[in-house]
């Protein structure tokens, strides 16, 4: 109730406020800009408040308080008339209009939902645009299906087809907790709870990190049975994340590599006898 009567009176100052003729808007701005005139700012900020609170208006229907639009649009108000350049011969309205519709929507941006999102010009284009080109194009002869809808928004904004459609689905409902119960009882299950996660549970990771120790362990051993010919080839051709060829390391060791490849699979059998020997489970573990 007191927002209320807080903002009708705040409304009815603005509309109050003398309207600012060029020369003296003029005269103003440069008193600001030149000599930092506090009273000078103040003229223009007031004489400007009607356009920020119209500005707001339009900005109502996503659910947040006119009080707090006006304020962020007054933000928007300050900035542009810092930044604002009097010798450019441009009506500070038309300079501060778009400051306050930045301040605005950003404002709305970071409050509407608790989900981040619209980081990106063309995203903030689609947030502020979707339901009005969804209106527009809802007007045709015959309904559109969401494909048809999707890629004409996309076409028109510039952005994925994929991007409009998660945007759609956002506007169409409010935010809803993981946390919330899926029935009224008390003690029911939370909705975090079905969703589904592919990621490997904490047993199978520290199962999977005891094998590949055993493992390690396993070849460490087994390498013993090679000899030192058979042990580089092996390091060289399956341990090497590079792997050489059988032509580089037959040059390298003054051998074909047609010999290169028989002592290969030499080596490799040596190899699987010691660890069935040594380890009579890796059989099963391995297949």
């Amino acid at each position: 109730m007191m927002e209320d009567t807080a903002g009708r009176i705040m409304v009815r100052a603005a509309m109050k406020a003398p309207y600012l003729e060029r020369d003296e808007e003029h005269r103003l701005a440069l008193l600001w800009k030149e000599d930092n005139d506090q009273n000078a700012l103040h003229s223009i900020t007031v004489a400007h408040m009607r356009l920020v609170i119209s500005m707001a208006s339009k900005f109502r229907h996503y659910g947040l308080p006119l009080g707090d639009l006006v304020q962020e649009g007054h933000v928007g108000l300050l900035e542009a008339a810092a930044r604002f350049e009097p010798e450019r011969e441009v009506r500070f309205s038309t300079y501060a209009t778009w400051w306050i519709r930045a301040s605005m929507q950003d404002y709305i941006l970071r409050n509407w939902s608790i989900v981040r999102g619209g980081t990106s010009s063309a995203q903030k284009a689609l947030f502020f645009n979707l339901r009005r080109l969804r209106a527009r194009l809802a007007n045709g002869a015959e309904p559109l299906s969401n494909a048809t809808l999707y890629r004409e928004v996309s076409e028109a904004l510039g952005v994925s087809e994929a991007d409009v459609a998660m945007m759609d689905s956002r506007l169409s409902a409010p935010d809803s907790s993981l946390n919330m119960p899926v029935a009224d009882d008390a003690g029911s299950t939370e909705r975090m709870e079905f969703l589904v996660s592919d990621d490997p549970l904490p047993d199978e990771i520290v199962g999977d990190k005891i094998d590949v120790a055993r493992r390690s362990l396993w070849l460490r051993e087994a390498l013993r049975a090679l000899n030192a010919r058979e042990l580089r080839i092996i390091e060289e051709r399956r341990l090497n994340d590079e792997g050489a060829t059988l032509e580089a390391l037959g040059e390298t060791l003054g051998i074909s590599k047609e010999r290169v490849r028989q002592i290969e699979a030499r080596a490799m059998e040596k190899l699987k006898v010691a660890l069935v020997k040594q380890n009579p489970e890796f059989m099963a573990t391995a297949a």
